[in-house]
């Protein structure tokens, strides 16, 4: 594969810029197309991506989606491999797209490789912990046959840093047209039911985390759930996730031991509670009226 296109969607993401566009330049495996969709931001991303000597579209907000906006940008560049960044995920190391293309190339049948995400600099206990639970320090090749052990892990990815062998990609029908969020997973899943190899890259990093307020923690999973409500193939494929929510509260629990937290513990409890209900609501969420829906959620765009 000797054509790469990265893609960034992009609102508003000025607070990032400073150390994003320095660890792109620094790269030692340079993109030949950057592609950035931003969703009219009112600050100077747009202007400084172009100075960056990026190809910046700027698209209504409210046209945005998560799945849409990601198969029309895959569909604007000639690559053979397409990195998805996003614009708070920050290249550890000047080899990081190199190291994930080489693990891309492992194997002919890997139709996508993610990397490995760290804690940004300064981020808390909780937010550590959540970057070690989900991103080992060991690579792994996953494919359907692996579904009986990890279960809805198995088509577990993330668009925050990922590459797809174009071919792949084409071969499955692209990016859904219109999802709420975690169209990383979709493809995945459908990768791997159409017999590709989904490919964790632990060598290649970058710093990515978040510190959600309890009521963010309930929105996100709010639309998470509504995901998987209306994807109801891959939990019937794959497996629910009630079995991997458990191990991540424990894990939670064991690092405020650790650091000497344990007057933490409520709230874990109760973030794990607010995911569950968000999960549980959005998944029943063809019984909810519209205008709730919109309040409930993240991505409050979607549902107008």
């Amino acid at each position: 594969m000797t054509r790469l296109a990265l893609i960034i969607p992009t609102r508003n993401a000025q607070p990032h810029l400073d150390r994003l566009l320095p660890a792109l330049k620094a790269q030692t495996l340079q993109p030949d197309t950057v592609l950035v969709v931003d969703s009219s931001s009112t600050d100077d991303t747009v202007s400084r991506f172009r100075d960056f000597g990026a190809q910046v579209h700027v698209i209504p907000a409210s046209t945005f989606n998560h799945g849409g906006t990601r198969r029309w940008a895959s569909q604007q560049v000639d690559a053979d491999a397409l990195i998805m960044l996003t614009q708070d995920a920050i290249p550890a190391s000047a080899q990081t797209f190199a190291n994930l293309l080489d693990e891309l190339q492992q194997d002919p049948r890997i139709g996508v490789a993610y990397g490995r995400q760290l804690p940004h600099p300064g981020a808390g206990v909780l937010e550590a912990q959540a970057r070690r639970f989900n991103y080992t320090a060991q690579s792994r090749t996953k494919s359907l046959d692996d579904a009986p052990e990890l279960g809805i892990k198995t088509c577990f990815s993330s668009d925050s840093f990922s590459m797809y062998r174009r071919s792949a990609l084409d071969a499955i029908g692209g990016f859904p047209a219109d999802v709420i969020g975690s169209e990383d997973a979709y493809v995945a899943a459908r990768m791997l039911l159409d017999g590709y190899l989904v490919r964790y890259a632990a060598s290649a990093c970058v710093e990515h985390s978040h510190h959600y307020s309890l009521l963010q923690e309930f929105r996100r999973y709010f639309d998470i759930g509504v995901f998987y409500g209306r994807e109801r193939w891959i939990g019937e494929t794959f497996g629910a996730a009630g079995g991997e929510g458990k191990r991540f509260v424990l894990a939670e629990l064991q690092a405020l031991r650790e650091a000497g937290a344990l007057h933490r513990v409520p709230e874990v409890l109760l973030r794990s509670a607010l995911k569950l209900l968000g999960y549980r609501l959005g998944h029943a969420e063809h019984h909810l009226p519209t205008t709730l829906k919109r309040r409930l959620g993240m991505f409050s765009n979607y549902w107008t």
